[in-house]
């Protein structure tokens, strides 16, 4: 397949043959986190993001190169999923606006597509960071871009831009210092790289299947059917007590189960296993599940069902998009709506009685998409809606469903961590104006501290802290600071390490395996070393961050 003139049938093939490709490899993507924490997610979100988009043109068939540009366009914004695919969404995105009334496009065309995206990119994106897929992305167009002419075929053109991409993911380490402290090359560039390894290597005529997929064919097939307009599935969750857990390996259950569908996150340690996935047929998903040891808890919602009868629901429901929403506190007209993202059921309660009115599950590797964001805004009936994002991976879906919806008063509060959102809505007061709620939450926000304690999945050294895995490291905003064999260790170093004369209250966030002998050992050491500092508590029960800390 080596064509010049690339219609709507072969960018189809092209963007789906790419999207297959990440979705093979994402796994490897994920790992090349910087920190060796258990949520690297980088892979996940963008073959996420990807699949978004490959939903929603998996339906059209002789379309002009506009059409399908267009509607891919749609399903990359609506499905963006944290930083990197809502960049990556830009992306590709910058070919709707280069083939807009073409029927065909060239070679020639298609560069100027990915330069398109690249501007798209990094507009998106207020303080763009050299060193990253937008680099890679960048210097691999500029390259092309000067290196062909309108005799140069696509394939040939694609052999150039992969060849410049290679090379300028490996300078991303020179230009991000802690990559290269990490040994490691740009997560979100290499994913990138993967998905125009799979269009080049549709253009050689090979078309990718794995257990996944058995022909591009059957992607659409499998792909458009999950959370389309129609025909929505069940979401699936059960968490499976390991009954041979030595033997248990997580890729190869992973490739297996996703014969049954897509969405698919699971999570393992050395006892469970917790598994979400959409799907038609969930009997299949729980005998399968079953395999591995023994039900500890299973639940099956029915999206088709909730997406008819409403977009959010009340408490304890989910929505289509497999996040559970807390419920509104009704629908009457109100000065103020409050949408932010949290994990752990602790967390949702703590929220809600701060004056949340939705709250989309998620957070660490559960990263919403942009259309999470707009749908949560398009059920409020309120003057202002103020978003807290509680993560910093998920920042930038907010900022981009805010800009989506024109017509509504939208602000997203800066708030990169649990405790920086928790820290915020400790001075939201209903009553005040809108510019005076936001000036004081954000001046809270810029003063909290936060201190999250999580595992390492493998060896590495951060800050010059060598870590183990398995081991416990405690981070100050944004930075390991320690790396400690037990827990308790972990957390009290770090609460020496943000705690000073200044500091006045620390909240204590605990997740749902910490123990009461663990938490009391917490609380003794904070007592009897910081006996100034007013102490509370929060039994928050989220997952991956043990121990959340907000200092103020």
């Amino acid at each position: 397949m080596n064509s010049n003139v690339i219609d709507g049938n072969l960018f189809k093939v092209l963007i789906t043959n790419g999207t297959i490709a990440l979705r093979n490899d994402h796994q490897r993507i994920n790992e090349l986190n910087v920190f060796p924490v258990p949520d690297g997610d980088t892979g996940s979100n963008m073959q996420s993001t990807m699949m978004s988009g490959v939903k929603a043109i998996s339906d059209l068939a002789d379309e002009s190169v506009d059409k399908v540009a267009k509607t891919l366009s749609r399903g990359l914004l609506m499905g963006a999923r944290g930083n990197s695919g809502v960049i990556l969404s830009q992306l590709f995105s910058g070919f709707a606006k280069t083939f807009k009334d073409l029927t065909t496009a060239s070679p020639v065309d298609f560069m100027k597509g990915m330069l398109q995206g690249v501007k798209q990119a990094y507009g998106a994106v207020i303080n763009p960071v050299e060193g990253t897929i937008l680099t890679v992305a960048r210097e691999a167009a500029d390259t092309t871009m000067e290196m062909i002419n309108v005799d140069t075929s696509l394939l040939d053109a694609m052999k150039i831009y992969i060849q410049e991409a290679y090379e300028s993911l490996k300078r991303t380490p020179d230009l991000l210092p802690v990559l290269k402290e990490a040994g490691v090359v740009d997560s979100g560039g290499a994913g990138f790289i993967v998905i125009i390894e799979g269009i080049i290597n549709a253009l050689e005529g090979d078309i990718l299947e794995d257990s996944k997929f058995n022909t591009v064919q059957s992607v659409s097939n499998e792909i458009g059917t999950y959370e389309g307009d129609t025909n929505f599935g069940y979401c699936t969750e059960f968490i499976v007590q390991l009954s041979e857990a030595a033997k248990f390996n997580r890729d190869k259950f992973i490739k297996r189960l996703s014969r049954f569908g897509d969405s698919i996150v699971v999570v393992n340690d050395e006892e469970i296993c917790k598994v979400h996935i959409h799907t038609q047929t969930p009997g299949d998903v729980l005998n399968f599940g079953q395999q591995y040891g023994n039900f500890a808890t299973l639940k099956i919602e029915n999206m088709s069902l909730q997406h008819s009868e409403t977009l959010l629901h009340t408490a304890g429901e989910g929505h289509d998009c497999g996040h559970d929403h807390a419920a509104f506190a009704g629908t009457e007209h109100s000065k103020y709506g409050i949408i932010t993202v949290v994990n752990g059921s602790g967390l949702h309660e703590t929220f809600k009685e701060m004056g949340v009115s939705c709250i989309i599950d998620g957070g660490q590797t559960m990263n919403p998409s942009t259309e999470d964001f707009i749908q949560a805004v398009e059920a409020m009936n309120a003057d202002h809606i103020i978003i807290i994002p509680n993560n910093g991976n998920v920042m930038l879906s907010a900022e981009t469903a805010a800009k989506y919806i024109e017509d509504r008063s939208i602000t997203v509060l800066p708030a990169k961590t649990i405790a920086q959102g928790y820290a915020s809505l400790t001075m939201f007061d209903a009553n005040q104006e809108l510019e005076d709620n936001i000036d004081e939450m954000i001046e809270l926000i810029e003063h909290v501290k936060t201190g999250e304690v999580t595992y390492a999945v493998r060896d590495t050294e951060v800050n010059k802290i060598k870590i183990k895995k398995g081991e416990y490291i405690g981070i100050a905003n944004g930075d390991i600071v320690v790396s400690e064999i037990e827990r308790t260790d972990a957390v009290t170093k770090l609460a020496s390490s943000l705690i000073d004369d200044d500091s006045e209250i620390v909240t204590v966030m605990y997740g749902k395996d910490v123990s009461e002998n663990e938490l009391e050992k917490v609380l003794l050491y904070l007592d009897a070393h910081f006996p100034s500092v007013e102490v509370e508590t929060i039994k928050g029960e989220q997952e991956i961050y043990s121990f959340i800390l907000a200092v103020e």
